[in-house]
């Protein structure tokens, strides 16, 4: 019989904090269709689970600040990945082996039971002042609001590892299960720093076995790999992994903190995994640790922090700091990942607006369309004539402000640039894609935009790329323009939940 602990008081005061404090936020205030913090400091998702028929979604929190602290998990159920009910928060650090922070994990559905596993961080000093750290795995079951942890946790040690990985660098475990019954991976790192990938196996959830290091960083792709994911799609295996301390390669990868995937084969009964070449899951500045969700209906669902370690540009004066990206059905083509909103999206449309062949011919000249504006919005852009150098579409735009996605047609190039969106930092402000030569002859982007982020999907999905800006709300305005001549199609929806 699974022996659980009691709730503790240091998760109770964080019940009531949560509770009281995010009423003090107006709700003007919030993002309109994007999941957010309730108070305080969100970063990666975590559990990404149906349970029950409902969908859950954890989180790491630190309600008592807008910077990271130590970790929690927070809680939100959604029935159509746009509306979002807020739970009491799920897990505090309150036991010795996560005294430093419950950080991120995942959750699986098993014999009616909601079972979270996540990683518990234990910090001490020597008698010298020098700090260690010990990862572990732990897990909590719970009925979908509360949640209990494991009396006999950790079940998972860095003494299960290969000789020489380090205690430290062991986290963020992806659990599930199947007819041979319950599978964890997790990234670690080697004796020689690589990011690896450790593979265990369990017979009963709480008696683990390591099975095998299923891959590794090799060091190409940066050293510690976070927060993996590892699902079949289309009949292929799909491996997600965020490595730390990545360099740029020119083309896709950028330096910092980067979400790659990797498409390949894998055999379950020899634990055999043969990956392909990577690619870029978000192009944007603001993108990390995604996780996934298959549907009832099929879906492969993802959802994404959209937020930077590296590119902090939160305000001051903000109460909360945190969401997450709108949720996307992922699909296979060509060997690439295809990332689309989810289509519950389209439910919350209203206002509709539209131009056909719109004629864009006033070089260098912004132009504002009639009903083409706001900061809540579904925005569909295709440029079927392309007699130009440069074009470039200006949003959250007002007097000073605007962030502005430029395409340069000579050199297929898509550019973000959010220099003018009023930050008050010296951040990064651009990031770019370069477009494969097939893309080129038509061009179709789909940007939403909600009051603090920007998403823009091009070409149907195959391309994202994720942005932050803490633009006034007041700047609303969208403008195009463009240096010769173009052909526009645009259909633009208001977004509205209420």
């Amino acid at each position: 019989m699974v022996r659980l602990m009691e709730r503790s008081e240091r998760l109770n005061t964080a019940r009531r904090y949560e509770l009281e404090e995010n009423c003090k936020i107006a709700k003007a205030e919030r993002p309109g269709f994007h999941m957010y913090t309730p108070i305080g400091w969100m970063n990666d998702p975590n559990g990404f689970s149906l349970y029950k028929g409902v969908f859950h979604l954890f989180f790491q929190y630190h309600p008592y600040s807008t910077h990271w602290g130590p970790m929690h998990w927070g809680h939100y159920t959604t029935g159509d990945f746009i509306r979002w009910e807020l739970q009491p928060c799920a897990m505090a650090p309150d036991m010795e082996y996560d005294k430093d922070g419950c950080f991120s994990g995942t959750a699986i559905e098993w014999n009616g039971q909601h079972v979270l596993m996540y990683t518990s961080v234990n910090e001490s000093q020597d008698q010298n002042g020098r700090n260690t750290v010990r990862q572990t795995q732990s897990i909590a079951f719970g009925d979908g609001v509360n949640y209990q942890k494991y009396e006999g946790n950790p079940v998972i040690t860095a003494d299960f590892l290969p000789t020489g990985s380090s205690p430290a660098d062991f986290r963020d475990p992806k659990l599930w299960w199947d007819e041979k019954g319950f599978w964890s991976m997790a990234g670690c790192k080697g004796n020689d720093g690589r990011g690896q990938l450790a593979l265990f196996h369990s017979e009963n959830l709480t008696d683990w076995k390591f099975m095998k290091i299923l891959d590794e960083s090799r060091d190409e792709y940066g050293k510690m790999w976070e927060c993996p994911d590892f699902f079949s799609l289309e009949g292929r295996q799909i491996l997600i992994v965020s490595p730390q301390f990545m360099t740029s390669d020119g083309k896709e990868i950028h330096n910092g903190n980067n979400s790659i995937y990797f498409t390949g084969d894998y055999d379950p009964d020899s634990m055999e995994w043969k990956r392909e070449t990577p690619h870029m899951i978000d192009f944007g500045l603001d993108f990390y640790a995604p996780q996934t969700v298959l549907h009832e209906d099929g879906r492969r669902i993802m959802i994404g922090w959209l937020q930077n370690w590296d590119n902090y540009l939160l305000p001051d004066e903000y109460l909360w700091s945190g969401m997450m990206t709108v949720p996307r059905e992922l699909t296979l083509k060509f060997g690439r990942l295809i990332q689309n909103p989810v289509r519950e999206l389209e439910n919350y449309r209203k206002n509709k607006c539209c131009y056909s062949n719109y004629e864009l011919s006033s070089p260098n000249k912004r132009i504002e369309l009639h009903g083409v504006k706001g900061r809540c919005i579904d925005l569909t852009v295709r440029l079927t004539q392309q007699e130009f150098k440069n074009f470039s579409i200006h949003l959250a735009a007002g007097q000073k402000y605007e962030t502005v996605i430029h395409y340069d047609k000579e050199r297929g190039i898509l550019t973000t640039d959010r220099s003018r969106c009023g930050m008050r930092k010296d951040l990064l402000t651009e990031r770019r894609i370069k477009l494969e030569k097939e893309d080129l002859e038509q061009i179709q982007l789909r940007i939403l935009l909600d009051k603090y982020s920007i998403e823009l999907f091009v070409n149907h999905g195959k391309y994202a790329m994720s942005t932050l800006i803490y633009t006034p709300l007041s700047a609303e305005g969208i403008f195009f323009e463009t240096d010769g001549n173009a052909s526009l199609d645009i259909e633009k929806y208001d977004i509205v939940t209420e």
